[in-house]
């Protein structure tokens, strides 16, 4: 045995090949090792850290645990917050300590709106109340003589909303969950949502006054979802609170407070500005307008501005009890009038010198968003791997989605293994039910892709990923599914094509053309006929031929490209003459599905 042992790093858990390999051993000889030690193990088998080092160690290794990849630049860079990002190039001395912007989640019936209710009722400052019945979708709150911003968003679905539009106007996530009724599916789902956006959350456990309130239950309900409560050893916050009377109120701000400054929150007011679109409406009276929040710089009456396919001067600028303002700083939530048209929430904006080059700017995004439309960008399954090897991607996120509870932690266990080199899973929600448009909103947020096991997506979400470029797998064997995640992740993985039928037409007549053949005279009963298109020819159900080139496709004497339903039309196809009337045609294109 050396004197000085070799250090070999390995990972929390590794196959006794893996550890084969890193030590240029034979697997028999590790297998060996194991059996010495009381352990049995197959080839294929994940052992962990402990003992990976004891056969290390008996084979005249020493077993450090492995360390992270350094990022580059680009990837710190893509890993920032959003307002992070807003000011990544500005000089550390002209950076402020800047009031938290935080979003509300959470159960419909778990008390959400009330807590926000009471919030701004007893929390926001006196002679501001009048106005807040025309809040306007943010409002700030005084807790110690500090600031804090509240999104007021109808839940988790406009939240991704937003960061689907590149946003992140949270900078804390508040998880409401009644201390009665514990974690619904719907808790679960705000939570992925918030994960997905790495956002720190704050837990409000409401309803802790109601005599069948069980908060310890809901505590380790937190903690099986991987909020472990801080009096549990765990860096989560849960604050007991009740929306009724009023109580934990304080120690709630408190606690999104002691977040933010963990957080380290800042801006640079001097700065331009730029930050988030809330909300866009017209109004009677005062035309487009837009709620705006400034994430870093001053907006300043009389800036011209950008967000996505809007711009304009501002003109008027109004805080959140609609008294006319100059400025607004960092965190501040203001409705501005002067824009061209309603912007979009999620829209980022920013402040522009030039009316002109805003009005350019904003044609081009809105030529960029028409194409988008028109192709919806896709990040497919098979397609992983290349967009590694490209530096586009580091893992392969996944929603899943199964039929009965007893399916859902086998899946998950077996996907989360997959590993190959340094592509790995993660899983960012995984539940019971269908596939929904909150899933397909999630996937298309994250550039996630939907697995669904023996679960299916209902017309609405599936209309929704096609539109939004959303791939969703579905299976019914388990091991399909593994296996299918094991291919993308090695780059093997073929799409899928099928046939869509896009049209069928009926034989009316049999037309005989000298030289040529045989016309199919026919009439079109659904969809178009495409002269472009593949042909099939079916009597009584039966097919006579198929995959064969239409030859050609007249409406009288004209050659056309396509024929509607309703129309009549003469109809050639290559190598087929045979027709006989009553003969349906269909027409039919190959389109990936997966």
């Amino acid at each position: 045995m050396p004197k000085d042992k070799q250090i070999i790093e390995i990972p929390d858990f590794i196959t006794v090949r893996e550890l084969a390999d890193l030590m240029q051993a034979s697997p028999i000889d590790v297998m060996k090792e194991l059996i010495s030690n009381g352990i049995m193990a197959s080839i294929n088998q994940q052992i962990d850290f402990d003992t990976a080092a004891i056969v290390l160690d008996g084979m005249g290794y020493d077993a450090h645990p492995e360390q992270p990849p350094e990022l580059d630049k680009d990837e710190e860079a893509a890993k920032l917050p959003q307002w992070r990002q807003l000011y990544a190039e500005d000089d550390e001395a002209s950076l402020v300590v800047r009031p938290p912007v935080v979003a509300v989640l959470g159960h419909v019936d778990h008390g959400k709106t009330s807590l926000l209710d009471v919030i701004r009722r007893t929390k926001v400052q006196e002679g501001e109340v009048g106005g807040i019945t025309q809040h306007i979708g943010a409002y700030q709150v005084l807790c110690d003589d500090r600031l804090i911003t509240f999104l007021d968003t109808p839940g988790h679905e406009a939240f991704t909303a937003m960061r689907s539009r590149g946003a992140q106007g949270a900078d804390i996530a508040v998880l409401v969950v009644a201390a009665d009724d514990g974690v619904m599916p719907t808790t679960r789902e705000a939570l992925a949502h918030v994960m997905a956006a790495r956002v720190p959350v704050v837990v409000a456990l409401n309803k802790v006054d109601r005599p069948n309130a069980n908060p310890e239950f809901v505590k380790q309900q937190l903690d099986e979802l991987g909020l472990k409560p801080d009096e549990w050893g765990g860096d989560t916050l849960v604050v007991p609170v009740s929306a009724k009377t009023e109580i934990g109120i304080d120690d709630l701000l408190e606690a999104i407070l002691l977040v933010a400054d963990e957080t380290d929150i800042r801006a640079n007011p001097n700065h331009t500005a730029a930050g988030t679109v809330l909300e866009g409406r017209t109004e009677s009276g005062r035309g487009p307008v837009a709620t705006l929040l400034v994430q870093n710089g001053t907006l300043k009456r009389g800036d011209v501005v950008i967000a996505g396919e809007t711009y304009g001067r501002i003109k008027a600028m109004f805080d959140q009890s609609w008294n006319q303002i100059e400025q607004a700083g960092p965190s501040t939530p203001v409705s501005v009038m002067g824009l061209s048209q309603p912007p979009h929430a999620g829209d980022m904006f920013e402040v522009v010198s030039d009316i002109k080059d805003a009005r350019a700017t904003a044609e081009m995004h809105r030529a960029d968003v028409r194409r988008a439309i028109e192709a919806p960008p896709r990040v497919a399954l098979e397609d992983i791997f290349s967009r590694f090897l490209a530096g586009e991607a580091k893992e392969l996120l996944l929603i899943i989605k199964v039929d009965v509870d007893g399916s859902l932690e086998p899946v998950v266990n077996s996907v989360e293994n997959v590993e190959v080199g340094d592509l790995k899973v993660r899983v960012l929600h995984a539940d019971v039910g269908g596939i929904t448009e909150n899933d397909v909103n999630l996937a298309a947020a994250s550039n996630a892709i939907i697995i669904g096991f023996n679960s299916y997506p209902d017309p609405v979400a599936g209309r929704q990923a096609e539109s939004m470029g959303v791939d969703i797998h579905t299976y019914n064997i388990i091991y399909k599914l593994i296996e299918s995640v094991e291919l993308a992740l090695s780059g093997l993985l073929e799409p899928e094509y099928a046939d869509k039928v896009v049209g069928v037409a009926e034989v009316r007549r049999v037309i005989r053309v000298p030289r040529i053949g045989n016309i199919a005279g026919s009439y079109v009963l659904e969809g178009v006929a495409r002269r472009n298109a593949r042909a099939r020819v079916r009597r009584k159900g039966e097919v006579l031929t198929e995959n064969v080139s239409v030859s050609s496709l007249k409406r009288f004497e004209e050659d056309v490209r396509e024929v509607r339903t309703d129309f009549e039309c003469g109809i050639g196809l290559d190598g087929f003459h045979n027709f006989q009337p009553g003969d349906r045609i269909e027409f039919y294109v190959r389109e990936r599905v997966n």
